[in-house]
């Protein structure tokens, strides 16, 4: 049998408190079983279709991620994402975003790991209109 993905793990520096910016990101949760400390914390997404594992490092970031997520909104439109995000600790690293309102939005969480914004899937039905 083929193997399936168990985490997608992102280094860092402080896993709880990333962890919460992760759940608030993503509207999942962390695991009861982590604490503030650890070494380690885990972000499961709603209906736990992926989860994120948050492990401490010793080092800190250098360079741009090799490996990033990219993020549909849902239920509202990319730049309401944007904002919302930025809210909660995320900052805007690239604007990709085009007059015809195709393109994405670079962001980086607390701690410097990027991820982008896709448009939603309304913004997608409405520009094929």
């Amino acid at each position: 049998m083929p193997s399936v993905v168990r985490h997608v793990t992102i280094d860092c520096a402080d896993p709880y408190n990333l962890a919460l910016f992760w759940a608030d990101a993503l509207g999942g949760s962390l695991s009861p079983d982590d604490n503030p400390g650890d070494p380690q914390a885990l972000v499961w997404t709603p209906e736990k279709r992926v989860t994120l594992l948050l492990q401490r490092v010793p080092e800190s970031k250098t360079v741009k991620n090799r490996v990033h997520l990219d993020l549909q909104p849902q239920g509202v439109r990319r730049d309401d994402e944007v904002e919302r995000l930025s809210g909660l600790g995320a900052t805007i690293v690239g604007d990709h975003r085009r007059p015809d309102g195709t393109g994405w939005v670079t962001m980086a969480d607390p701690e410097g790991n990027e991820f982008c914004v896709e448009r939603s899937d309304l913004e997608r039905v409405e520009s094929q209109s």
